[in-house]
């Protein structure tokens, strides 16, 4: 008998789909699957198999030796442990097993030896398990089968992961951070580059449930802030550093929207953050992969901008000269006020007022309005004005003359729904026949941006392009206050 047998001894599975069998013999049925990282109690060899019980499955049997990793679980097999550890961290489509190398490490080290670094180790398995549970791909069934069998794995051991449905009705999976948490907790005794890791682990924008009511959802973004303030970039490489101002970006800019939906004299800090944060991205240094975390940082940041310019006062009026508006023939034309008002709480009707006679239109929102983006027209027969119902979602208002009566028209970003971008308002032409917009958004997965020619009486898009240089009216007739705060141009 070997002298490990003499020990406590636990054996981990290293491969996928390994039988356990009733009897040491590959006729055996077997009785269960195991998969990576699976531990198994060693009990005794026969043959080329080892007879093991499973406490998961509270079941005993046999496995071939080759299939599993034998250890006697003493603090001499540390070193070993922490080493194979080490390697698999780094090395994708192996998280369960390094999560039951961790847990085994656990089990063996003394408790003075247990310190940030295997935290970091076992946060960076279950975030990047399930990243890759999540990440939508289209799989084969063994590929499916085997991804729910490693979260099964990673379960056993205490891990914890949630199911979430984004707006999109995509669902994620997502780690509850644990680990990353004992990560921040220590302090000083982490390393910056752990802490950087664990504070991305902790502040995913795609684990927040979108079902959150806006008071635990601005609490739960301040603690994601916190937690992102608290890292010290210093000497940390230059892609991390970039996520890292990135995320901040996303974060402020949510908290912007939320603290200007209080009326919280907080958002215009928040959004000059979120701004700030997007400005310190080393673009040239973005890993390939982070392409799409970057524009998304920058669509969000676009729909909360507007909170730079101060808070949506209400009640608040913009009056204005409307050019051949009515009354007597050589009278002056009448001038209207555009005017926002609080009705129910959250609530605030945009009106379009004429003297004391009734509004000419008015439509209500539970979003922010922002008064200080509204534009009017040369000819003064219509007005822009930014309307954001939701943190990553700004919509534009429309109100347009026709003859003697006005209309208000939503325009959103996209029509894939409510999920993430912006449209904004860029420039009028001078015969007030079209608007100038700017249009980001996230439809079917993908971001799209677009620099379009939008007609005042149809509310088509005459002309698009992909950059702004391509169209001639929007260097002729470009609005500057649009061009100097725009995230579209970046």
């Amino acid at each position: 008998m070997p002298s490990w047998m003499l020990l406590a001894v636990m054996a981990i599975v290293v491969q996928d789909q390994v039988p356990l069998r009733a009897a040491a013999t590959d006729r055996s049925p077997a009785s269960a699957m195991l998969w990576q990282g699976d531990t198994l109690e060693v009990r005794g060899e026969r043959l080329d198999f080892l007879q093991v019980y499973d406490h998961r499955r509270e079941r005993g049997g046999y496995v071939k030796a080759w299939q599993v990793r034998p250890y006697a679980v003493t603090a001499e097999e540390t070193a070993e442990l922490l080493a194979i550890v080490r390697f698999l961290r780094e090395k994708p489509m192996a998280e369960a097993l390094g999560i039951g190398y961790t847990a085994l490490y656990m089990k063996a080290a003394p408790a003075t030896a247990i310190g940030p670094e295997i935290f970091d180790a076992l946060g960076t398995f279950a975030d990047r398990l399930a990243a890759r549970a999540g990440s939508g791909r289209r799989r084969t069934e063994e590929e499916s089968a085997a991804i729910a069998a490693h979260l099964e794995v990673a379960a056993s051991y205490g891990l914890r992961f949630d199911s979430i449905e984004n707006a999109s009705g995509k669902v994620v999976v997502c780690y509850d951070g644990d680990a990353f948490q004992r990560v921040l907790a220590a302090g000083g005794a982490s390393t910056a580059l752990q802490r950087v890791r664990a504070a991305l682990g902790l502040t995913r924008p795609e684990c927040v449930p979108p079902e959150l009511s806006p008071v635990p959802k601005t609490a739960l973004d301040t603690r994601r802030a916190e937690a992102l303030d608290a890292v010290d970039l210093t000497g940390v490489p230059d892609y991390l550093r970039n996520r890292v101002h990135m995320r901040r970006a996303v974060v402020w800019s949510g908290l912007a929207f939320a603290h200007a939906r209080r009326g919280d004299a907080t958002a215009v800090a928040a959004a000059t953050r979120s701004i700030e944060e997007l400005a310190a991205v080393n673009k040239s240094e973005l890993a390939d992969s982070d392409g799409g975390l970057y524009t998304e940082a920058a669509v969000r940041v676009g729909a909360s901008r507007w909170g730079v310019n101060g808070l949506p006062s209400s009640p608040s009026t913009l009056s204005f000269p409307v050019t051949g508006g009515g009354g007597s023939p050589g009278a002056p034309a009448p001038a209207l006020a555009l005017v926002t008002a609080a009705r129910a709480p959250g609530e605030t009707c945009v009106r379009l007022v004429s003297g004391q006679d009734p509004p000419l239109v008015e439509r209500c929102t539970y979003g922010v309005v922002w008064p200080a983006s509204s534009s009017v027209s040369p000819a003064g027969t219509a007005v822009a004005l930014a309307v954001q119902p939701l943190a990553g979602w700004r919509e534009l208002w429309l109100l347009r003359r026709s003859g003697e009566q006005w209309t208000l028209d939503v325009v959103p970003p996209g029509i894939d729904g409510p999920d993430t971008g912006y449209i904004e308002f860029a420039g009028w032409l001078p015969d007030d026949s079209a608007v100038l917009t700017a249009r980001e958004a996230r439809e079917n997965g993908r971001f799209s941006r677009s620099f379009e020619i939008l007609n005042l009486q149809t509310l088509v898009v005459d002309r698009k392009a992909e950059s702004p240089e391509f169209l001639t009216p929007f260097y002729k007739w470009r609005d500057v206050r649009w061009r100097q705060a725009t995230i579209a141009v970046r």
